[in-house]
């Protein structure tokens, strides 16, 4: 016999869900659990603060509000997305969970992903680090000019910096300009192998974007708009995210 999906929804109404519905594409398909586990088997956060994500999605269901928005377990969610792969409903969990993220007030979102959004604002460099325009370039020159000398292999290998008309503007993590500089190089040796016209920015060059993960629109909106500005004033044609 054919199952038939279970319609979400209990004597409590959930204002959150049905808030979340609203703004998701067909609702997120968040009607259509047949509560079949297969998105807690593939998710790596399951079990932490005893929670998966069919339990989320059933205390939603639910009505329990008040229980979900205040979970610690939404900060332990990857956003892989795997339950939605894994899902035979294709149900949107991640934006449940996103959604429950931004319930909280900023100032108890966690330090860590709050502090590098915060600093990555200060900066058109986007660097969840800190790192200015001039110490990035630094970097960047002095490295390349390093393995230039010490592989003779690749004396001619370039890591252009503010380039106009370059076919790929490259972000970066920030952290390996800062912590790790070797582990720039091997980017741009097969860069260069494959003979890829491409270029760093001073501005919008770090990769990644933690306003994202703490639920912060806004910000995130910015920083992506920062990016693609800086794509876009150098003229480049492909803008090559490395996270």
């Amino acid at each position: 016999m054919a199952e038939e999906a279970i319609k979400l929804g209990g004597k409590k109404k959930s204002i959150f869900l049905d808030k979340v519905k609203e703004l998701l594409p067909e609702g997120g398909h968040l009607n259509l659990c047949l509560t079949c586990g297969a998105c807690s088997s593939g998710c790596p956060a399951t079990g932490l603060e005893d929670m998966d994500p069919r339990k989320f999605l059933r205390m939603a269901a639910l009505g329990m509000d008040e229980e979900i928005t205040s979970s610690p377990w939404v900060w332990m969610c990857t956003m892989c997305q795997r339950c939605i792969y894994v899902c035979p409903m294709k149900i949107d969990i991640p934006q449940l969970v996103f959604n429950a993220r931004a319930s909280w007030s900023r100032e108890d979102r966690p330090k860590g992903i709050l502090g590098s959004c915060d600093m990555a604002l200060k900066h058109d460099t986007c660097s969840a680090m800190g790192t200015s325009e001039e110490d990035f370039q630094f970097v960047v020159e002095d490295v390349l000019e390093e393995y230039q000398e010490a592989q003779p292999e690749f004396s001619d290998m370039k890591a252009d910096v503010n380039r106009e008309g370059a076919e790929f503007f490259l972000n970066q993590n920030s952290r390996e300009p800062v912590t790790e500089p070797d582990e720039m190089v091997p980017l741009w040796k097969i860069l260069h192998l494959a003979g890829a016209d491409w270029t760093y920015g001073t501005k919008g060059w770090a990769a990644e974007n933690y306003c994202m993960f703490l639920a912060d629109n806004d910000a995130w909106e910015h920083i992506v708009r920062v990016k693609a500005k800086a794509v876009d004033d150098l003229k480049c044609k492909v803008w090559l995210n490395t996270e």
